[in-house]
C-alpha cells in the first residue's frame, strides 16, 4: 500500500498534460487574435478594390448598354 502511494505521488504524468493543455490554449488564442485581424485587414481590402471598380469601371456598372447584340431584323 505504502509503494502504491509512493508512485502516485511521484507520478507526473498529469502535470506534463495540463502543461501541454495550457500551451495549445495559448497557441489557440494567438491564432483566433491573429486571424481577427488580418481578417479585418482583409475585408477592408476587398471593401477598397469594390469600392474602386464601382467608381473607376467604364459604365459604372449602372448604365444600359446593349442588350439586343446582332439579331437581324
Amino acid at each position: 500500500m505504502t509503494n502504491l502511494i509512493q508512485r502516485f505521488w511521484n507520478d507526473e504524468e498529469g502535470a506534463t498534460a495540463i502543461e501541454y493543455g495550457l500551451i495549445a490554449g495559448l497557441i489557440a488564442v494567438a491564432i483566433i487574435a491573429s486571424v481577427g485581424q488580418i481578417g479585418e485587414r482583409l475585408k477592408a481590402f476587398f471593401e477598397y478594390i469594390v469600392e474602386q471598380l464601382g467608381t473607376g469601371a467604364v459604365g459604372g456598372g449602372t448604365g444600359g448598354g446593349s442588350t439586343g447584340g446582332a439579331t437581324g431584323g
